[in-house]
């Protein structure tokens, strides 16, 4: 009974010491040289900012246009932004280059969304900050670029123009495969998978 007493007692007195020593010590990351963590300050503001770039059309009508008097940004986008816990800042599409470039260099990320417009200022605009983006990521600087819809289909566009000339290239069937079907050969196949199993 005195060995469960003594043992009780030295945990007891453990517990007691390193509580104490655990409320004293502060933890510091590796790269840090002072002797507490510093806080965040909490008259800054450390969530993310994503640019939107807007559209062509007043967004009323349901309709886009390639007119450059009024421009457009579904508020789902803004949103969806939002609700991942981002700032959103606005690129007007028909703003003038510097401007938008300024703009690029406050944003963390960047969203191109669906919509109508593929040609025009609009394209030419997204053709610029597209190479804007992949300058800033060469350069080893993390900037994400989400494409959504017809956002993505110009991104192609813009590469297939940038990287290939205009060809066609033709599918060369050889003799052999014009005399089977593609049931006959999937079958032979599974055959003889399920023959070997």
């Amino acid at each position: 009974m005195s060995n469960y007493i003594f043992i009780i007692s030295t945990l007891f007195y453990l517990l007691t010491q390193l509580s104490s020593a655990q409320s004293e010590s502060t933890l510091l990351l590796p790269s840090e040289s002072s002797h507490t963590c510093p806080s965040l300050n909490p008259s800054l503001n450390y969530r993310p900012v994503i640019g939107i770039l807007s559209h062509p059309g007043d967004g009323a009508s349901g309709r886009l246009n390639n007119s450059t008097n009024a421009s457009y940004i579904a508020a789902s986008y803004v949103k969806f932004v939002e609700s991942a816990g981002a700032r959103v800042i606005p690129f007007i599409f028909n703003e003038p280059s510097h401007v938008l470039q300024q703009k690029l260099e406050l944003v963390n990320g960047f969203l191109l969304t669906g919509g109508w417009c593929k040609t025009g200022l609009y394209f030419d605009v997204i053709e610029d900050i597209f190479k804007k983006i992949l300058e800033k990521n060469d350069a080893g600087h993390h900037f994400p670029l989400l494409s959504i819809s017809l956002g993505f289909e110009i991104l192609s566009m813009i590469v297939r123009l940038a990287d290939m000339f205009y060809m066609s290239l033709l599918l060369v069937c050889r003799s052999f495969l014009q005399s089977i079907t593609l049931k006959e050969q999937y079958l032979t196949d599974f055959l003889q998978i399920c023959s070997e199993s």
